[in-house]
């Protein structure tokens, strides 16, 4: 029997006015965690407020996934965003969000970067920082999810931010614990089981098979399902599943 825990989290809210991406229905009824998108790379009003008011009515943490000003690139185009102003805009996110986390009775309780920012703050220590500017600005000491070792857990940890490190069971890994770019093959596991079987691998034994063979270790609090795979919602109650009979007890951290 394993004594370990886990978080699942989702990238939900993930759409515009009429259009959809991400079942935040479903998914809100699987996962301890959701990173809701704020707009900048999707993500409008309505969704927002709904998709926090499903996640307080749930018991499901509220978590800010904030992005480049990409709507149109879904947040996974590099942009060179100036210090200072992507600050601004990290804070302007988890303050729209907040709004609507109130509005449902729950509160914002951690932040995400999504796509392109996500990558870029592994190791880029100006953005990082920025990030973590754009945090602080807010006045709440939220924790901060991202990749273990990044120079963004590094820029919070020195700012007396909590971090909280993620794994991913449906991305593939470098040998040096970075995920494969989305642009190269073999970046995304589509193979259900294989997703699954990760996702126990990671949770029990802390570790992934990199996409050259070689053995990551992975030590991680959270496991992100991303939302807009297809059959998100039916991959993830089987991840789940496969979890509580592994003997991992899946838990928020916030």
């Amino acid at each position: 029997m394993s004594d370990a825990v886990i978080d699942l989290n989702a990238d939900l809210g993930e759409g515009f006015g009429r259009w959809s991406l991400t079942d935040d229905d479903g998914l809100l009824s699987v996962v301890t965690s959701a990173n809701v998108a704020c707009g900048f790379h999707a993500g409008d009003p309505t969704t927002m407020r709904r998709v926090c008011a499903l996640a307080a009515e749930r018991g499901v943490s509220i978590g800010a996934q904030v992005s480049y000003r990409d709507l149109a690139g879904f947040g996974r185009r590099p942009m060179d965003v100036p210090p200072e102003e992507l600050a601004d805009e990290i804070a302007y996110q988890i303050g729209a969000l907040e709004v609507f986390a109130r509005a449902g009775g729950a509160r914002v309780t951690y932040v995400k970067p999504h796509g392109a920012l996500y990558n870029r703050v592994v190791a880029d220590e100006e953005q990082a920082a920025a990030v973590v500017d754009g945090v602080c600005l807010t006045g709440a000491a939220l924790p901060v999810l991202g990749l273990p070792g990044s120079r963004l857990h590094a820029a919070a940890e020195k700012a007396g931010l909590p971090v909280v490190a993620e794994a991913f069971a449906d991305r593939a890994y470098t040998a040096d614990g970075t995920l494969v770019s989305r642009r190269l093959p073999g970046a995304v596991v589509s193979d259900p089981a294989a997703v699954i079987d990760r996702s126990v691998r990671l949770a029990v034994n802390g570790e992934v098979t990199a996409l050259d063979g070689q053995r990551v270790t992975v030590r991680a609090r959270s496991l992100c399902l991303h939302g807009d795979t297809p059959g998100a919602t039916r991959l993830a109650q089987a991840v789940r599943a496969k979890l509580e009979a592994a003997g991992v007890r899946v838990r928020g951290f916030a």
